[in-house]
């Protein structure tokens, strides 16, 4: 049995249908009863609503549970805390595999975000626990936020310079790389930068998605502070707001760096190009 803490979001989903491809039993752990039957659906064999600062939930969760996938919520004000409890939970359960879904590049101090992850990877180094750290980039899929306004309005929308330059990663090539970690010997002790492509300016994305979609598709920045006002209209909380914008203004000044050769290795392959991405979204939409 594998256990995969935050599974309701869309990194958790992406992950058990990995694992379950690999015909590996899956409990999910959400927060709430009514992400159960969703996260059924995607392969869990098995799932348990709690909280993952509760630790008796965890351990009781853990139970029976070779090995933990571990994703905190998203910019979660919490992820050192929540990372501290979710490890004594898995030390006492005796688990015999922990991986940790971390973030490229987490000892940046100035993306608040980044350098808690940093903290909870100080903490699993430290705990004994037979480990292994995935380090994404940030998410082609990503994207999907805007696209009704790519595909209707011709429009891309950042909250940063056209000219950033950023390394992307499919989100299927990070599930398929996790659950190649989890279920394969030979990944305790590793910490792998999962990259899918060389760091790509802005207006390069606007260039893929002119050609794929067969028309012209331009990119916009955005103040940080309108994206502010915008998140803040929609409910997004006040760190997570803060967080992203401190994260918007570094890659402003330094974009997002990394290479997708350890990815490739994982996958036995190359990883999946925006290009591609680009063409199989508009199949699925």
């Amino acid at each position: 049995m594998i256990l995969i803490t935050g599974a309701s979001g869309k990194t958790g989903k992406a992950v058990i249908q990995a694992v379950a491809a690999k015909s590996r039993a899956v409990r999910a752990f959400v927060r709430r009863e009514g992400q159960v039957e969703a996260v059924k659906a995607m392969g869990a064999q098995e799932a348990v609503a709690g909280d993952m600062l509760d630790e008796g939930a965890l351990r009781q969760a853990m139970t029976g549970a070779r090995a933990v996938y571990h994703i905190c919520p998203n910019v979660s004000p919490n992820e050192a805390a929540i990372g501290q409890t979710v490890i004594s939970a898995a030390r006492a359960a005796g688990v015999e595999r922990f991986i940790f879904h971390s973030v490229l590049h987490p000892q940046i101090e100035r993306m608040p975000h980044h350098w808690n992850k940093l903290l909870v990877e100080e903490m699993l180094l430290e705990s004994g626990l037979p480990m292994t750290i995935l380090q994404p980039t940030a998410y082609m899929q990503n994207m999907l936020a805007y696209w009704p306004g790519i595909v209707e309005q011709g429009v891309f929308h950042i909250p940063y310079p056209v000219e950033t330059r950023l390394s992307l990663v499919d989100l299927e090539d990070v599930a398929e790389a996790a659950a190649t970690a989890l279920t394969e010997p030979g990944h305790v002790g590793a910490t792998y930068e999962l990259v899918g492509t060389s760091a790509i300016a802005q207006t390069e994305v606007a260039e893929v998605l002119s050609r794929r979609l067969g028309r012209a598709v331009r990119v916009e920045a955005q103040s940080v502070e309108i994206w502010g006002e915008h998140a803040q209209a929609s409910g997004m909380g006040d760190y997570q707001r803060e967080a992203l914008i401190k994260m918007f203004r570094y890659y402003e000044r330094y974009g997002l760096v990394g290479n997708p050769n350890v990815l490739g290795w994982l996958l036995r392959r190359p990883p999946t190009p925006f290009e591609a991405f680009v063409e199989r979204t508009m199949g699925e939409k």
